[in-house]
């Protein structure tokens, strides 16, 4: 078998070809919620990629709930009728890749809420991991160096703290997209990056106060110029 050397465009074309390879042999196998699938290995060889392939188009349907996987059983078709299961493929199938102003429009929303819940539900140890991300920004920031990753692990820091898995979740997955684009689309110039450091800290204490209302004004003061790039405002 070859291995697979492909760019990101190729290997969410090859995942999409996976998924609904196996959409395929659950309604050729007239599989039911409950009923197990081949092995990877037996996947991969059918499907003649990497088992690899076959491992991230299996994570992609159990976050979905479509397929579950049991340690050391196999995976297995979640308890969903066949017919939402075909359906929900093929909404997954049509899923374009998201626009980088829908990413941070989707960040923003997240963070006024994130930022709230950390407030009220953050713990000491939360306290220190925010902490600690704020003064590796303000050291990059102040030494003149780029800080998206260290801006954003600050923020994730506050996703966990809010105590909410899936909102966490969700900033786990548009957090790379965004690194990745950010100084493509120049949405925050050096300049920024240094008034960043106060309203960082201004947030950090409206959530060591545990003042929700407040950690949510800042935070949306903080994203002022992402609300611009956003709404044209």
């Amino acid at each position: 078998m070859k291995v697979e050397i492909l760019n990101s465009t190729e290997k969410r074309t090859l995942q999409k070809e996976v998924i609904d390879k196996i959409r395929k042999l659950i309604n050729h196998k007239n599989l039911e919620p409950g009923d197990k699938l081949p092995s990877e290995r037996t996947l991969s060889e059918k499907f003649e990629v990497t088992r690899s392939t076959i491992r991230e188009a299996i994570q992609k349907l159990e976050f979905y709930g479509l397929l579950r996987s049991i340690p050391q059983s196999g995976t297995f078709v979640a308890n969903i009728g066949v017919v939402a299961l075909n359906g929900m493929i093929d909404d997954i199938l049509r899923l374009e890749v998201p626009e980088f102003k829908s990413l941070v429009e989707t960040r923003i929303l997240l963070e006024l809420k994130t930022s709230r819940l950390a407030a009220i539900r953050r713990t000491e140890e939360d306290l220190d991991i925010m902490k600690e991300a704020l003064e590796a920004y303000a050291t990059k920031v102040e030494k003149g160096e780029h800080a998206v990753q260290e801006d954003l692990l600050f923020h994730l820091a506050i996703a966990k703290a809010s105590g909410n898995s899936t909102m966490n979740t969700f900033m786990l997955i548009i957090t790379p997209e965004i690194i990745i684009n950010f100084e493509k689309y120049h949405v925050c110039d050096a300049a920024l990056a240094y008034s960043g450091i106060e309203e960082h800290r201004l947030i950090y204490e409206a959530i060591k106060d545990q003042n929700p209302q407040l950690a949510k004004q800042r935070m949306k003061e903080h994203f002022k110029e992402l609300y611009k790039y956003c709404y044209n405002v």
